[in-house]
């Protein structure tokens, strides 16, 4: 048999998002705290900016407009991992310019 899915009350789900929103503890912890997926808290703070997170369009599909929190995120996301694949270039040039002595 399948897991049984959770249903949470309006109060529930706004009551987590402004806990959540608060600062206080990251959104994983507050997750971690009620017993939720991360993934599904950050849809009801979404919800309660009034702003619906978006899934990631189908390859060819046109990118939707994200919120500025949301490509910030996105974009810190994508120079650590160039600085990443930078940082092991430099690695490898610097190993076969050795070799080649």
């Amino acid at each position: 048999m399948g897991a049984q899915r959770k249903h949470f009350t309006p109060e529930f789900k706004a009551a987590a998002a402004r806990r959540a929103a608060s600062g206080d503890a990251t959104v994983l912890e507050v997750a971690r705290e009620l017993g939720i997926r991360s993934d599904r808290l950050r849809e009801w703070i979404a919800q309660a900016r009034g702003t619906r997170r978006r899934r990631p369009p189908a390859a060819g599909a046109p990118a939707l407009p994200l919120s500025l929190d949301e490509e910030v995120r996105q974009l810190r996301r994508e120079v650590a991992q160039l600085r990443e694949e930078r940082d092991i270039l430099k690695k490898a040039a610097a190993f076969f310019a050795r070799e080649s002595r």
